[in-house]
């Protein structure tokens, strides 16, 4: 354990550092805990000896360790109070009673990712009580279509379909007519059983086009019922003076658009919860704070990905107000 004295000064520096991300020097903290340079540094140099600090090689100050994060968060940091200006964008979006539960999530991040300029993922599921009460289908052309669908919770998703021949709008309405008598009431999780037991043996009796139209709308269910991603604000981690260096943001750029490790960062536990640097599986250079949600049959993750020079105690407070509201 710190002394009092040690907590404090670490605290300073942490706060300091994810201020100005430069290194913290010890003549600049001597008024604040109201001592002598060399007792600072004497703390300073014991923070480092007990991995809460690292010195930079290109000065005398010390910046926090990964360690020293984590002491932080979870025996220093108290979470800020939302400002006005904070809650009053976020409020247009809770209080907007027109929209659906993932519609407000996804639109709250974005705010979020505005507010903090980190990186906004909602990995959104489907529960299996979301149940489809509608399909249809808006053609472009002969060869392309949006697909949409409508559960029972108020959800909407729609997909862009591309149709591998040409298909009349006549046919593409009888296999919708189709698929709305055989799955409504299904839950997104089972259509894809159904389309292959129950639509595909009969179709060829109702179109002529039916291997095009029955592998088109195949691929889109199996689309809708897999986990959806949205990010926002993917170049916001990419301003951070930590990835100023090229390799480093082709790096994470590449991880951004990696379906399978933005996927991996699905939360399983409950609560607000932060992982530093190699707590997490995208990338040891950044802190990921996540979170899952059930909330009106639907459920998934909402999680800000930024520098492990985060704003730890403003981001939990942004992030709460979401999980307190939402589901009102």
């Amino acid at each position: 354990m710190l002394s009092e004295r040690q907590e404090e000064l670490l605290k300073i520096i942490v706060e300091d550092y994810i201020k100005c991300a430069r290194p913290i020097s010890s003549k600049s903290i001597c008024d604040l805990l109201n001592c002598s340079s060399a007792t600072v540094r004497s703390e300073m140099n014991y923070l480092e000896k007990v991995g809460l600090l690292e010195k930079t090689h290109i000065s005398s100050g010390r910046i926090p360790s990964e360690k020293g994060y984590r002491y932080y968060v979870d025996n220093i940091m108290q979470p800020s109070k939302l400002t006005g200006e904070d809650m009053l964008k976020l409020q247009t979006i809770v209080n907007n009673k027109s929209l659906v539960v993932s519609d407000a999530i996804e639109k709250s991040m974005e705010i979020i990712s505005e507010l903090t300029h980190y990186t906004a993922v909602v990995l959104g599921g489907h529960s299996k009580d979301n149940l489809i009460t509608k399909v249809e289908v808006i053609p472009i052309d002969e060869q392309n279509l949006v697909a949409i669908i409508v559960t029972d919770k108020g959800h909407v998703e729609h997909k862009n379909v591309y149709l591998d021949a040409e298909v009349s709008s006549g046919e593409i309405k009888q296999t919708v007519d189709l698929i709305n008598k055989l799955i409504i009431g299904s839950s997104l999780d089972e259509v894809g059983s159904i389309l292959e037991f129950q639509v595909k043996p009969v179709i060829a009796k109702y179109v002529k086009q039916h291997e095009a139209l029955y592998n088109a709308f195949y691929n889109a269910f199996s689309d809708f019922a897999t986990e959806s991603v949205y990010k926002s604000g993917t170049k916001n981690i990419l301003m951070q003076p930590e990835f100023n260096d090229t390799d480093r943001i082709r790096e994470i750029v590449n991880k951004f658009d990696d379906k399978g490790i933005v996927d991996a960062i699905k939360e399983d536990e409950n609560g607000i919860n932060i992982y530093i640097g190699s707590e997490n599986n995208f990338d040891e250079n950044v802190t990921i704070v996540k979170t899952k949600y059930t909330i009106n049959g639907e459920e998934g993750t909402i999680a800000l990905i930024g520098p492990k020079r985060m704003e730890y105690n403003r981001v939990i407070t942004l992030l709460n107000y979401i999980m307190d509201n939402i589901g009102k």
